[in-house]
């Protein structure tokens, strides 16, 4: 299991910074952490939000890839239907010659309405301009001419240049929630960005086999917000109030846009007292808050009830400071990470 790491370059106002200044602490920090062992950065896009998600997901990549010499750098995820595919397929090439080919580009559809209203066309689209992106891209680093004609793009003799690092090209993951989506990413031959829940995993190994295709052919990543110190009090006196903003931020625009299933549907939010109370190994994608102990724990029977090849761990809290990231970080490496590396 590869050790990874989400980071949405967070700046809630509640906890504001100036951006120059949280920027470079967090690329100063990336590279303690490749010091430290980890495998993946994995950089998170949205778009207009109060919190300073980052938009911009490349020029971001690049200036990783410039600071770093061995850890890979991927989208988790790339929205796809807010971008142009050709410009997405160069930029992307950029990126994996800036890093001597440690680029993964992981795409989704997208869920929020407000970015859909903005960027100024229909929900309903998302599905299908994220299929014909992906065609445009895979078709484009795979081809030395390449045409296309479909709904939403018309290419001629299209030539791209320069041409990949990596061969045949930069691994391609989906992101993907519900059950047709996972299956979509298997049917296309992609490897899967899951959100925590077995499930998924499950459906998407099953589509894999069903496609002709050997699941161990494939990555599979999944979401999972962690945070370990020396006591689980501890670990959640630290991090419980960022933990609850954020899924007092979350639920409310996954429940707005209906892609939180029913029996995920919460009326509310727990509270910090709830949160603390839930119990990490449970099945499910719950947060992993405690001791080094607990969190091998977690994450053993984790990985015994699902193949999960890349873990991306979301440590960077909105508004936990860095050096409380730091020292999780630090902490995971020395006491959790060799459990699983011997």
């Amino acid at each position: 299991m590869k050790f990874g790491l989400l980071m949405p370059f967070w700046n809630p106002a509640r906890w504001e910074r100036p951006f120059p200044e949280l920027y470079q602490n967090l690329l100063d920090q990336i590279v303690r952490v490749e010091e430290l062992g980890y495998d993946n950065i994995w950089l998170t896009e949205h778009h207009f939000d109060t919190d300073g998600w980052s938009p911009a997901l490349l020029p971001l990549a690049a200036g990783i890839a410039t600071r770093t010499t061995r850890i890979r750098i991927g989208t988790f995820i790339l929205i796809l239907p807010f971008q142009h595919a050709l410009r997405v397929a160069e930029d992307s090439i950029t990126v994996d010659i800036l890093s001597n080919g440690r680029f993964d580009l992981g795409v989704g559809k997208g869920y929020r309405n407000k970015e859909f209203n903005a960027f100024g066309f229909p929900r309903e689209e998302r599905d299908a301009r994220l299929e014909e992106d992906l065609a445009i891209i895979q078709g484009l680093w795979t081809n030395d001419s390449f045409s296309f004609d479909g709904d939403y793009y018309h290419l001629s003799d299209v030539c791209l240049t320069p041409r990949p690092v990596q061969q045949p090209h930069p691994p391609i993951w989906i992101g993907a929630r519900g059950k047709r989506a996972v299956q979509r990413a298997a049917r296309m031959g992609f490897h899967l960005m899951g959100t925590g829940e077995v499930a998924q995993q499950r459906a998407y190994d099953d589509e894999l086999e069903r496609c002709g295709r050997n699941p161990k052919d494939y990555y599979l990543a999944q979401l999972r917000w962690v945070y370990v110190a020396e006591s689980r009090d501890k670990a959640w006196d630290l991090v419980g109030e960022h933990m609850h903003y954020l899924f007092s931020s979350a639920f409310p625009l996954l429940k707005e846009a209906g892609d939180l299933r029913a029996d995920r549907a919460m009326d509310r939010v727990p509270s910090v007292e709830e949160l603390r109370n839930i119990d990490p190994t449970i099945p499910g994608g719950a947060p992993i808050v405690g001791t080094p102990d607990d969190c091998i724990q977690a994450l053993q029977r984790y990985q015994d009830e699902t193949r999960v090849t890349h873990l991306a761990m979301g440590m960077h809290l909105p508004g936990l400071a860095l050096d409380k990231v730091t020292e999780c970080l630090e902490l995971f490496a020395q006491e959790v990470m060799p459990h699983f590396r011997s």
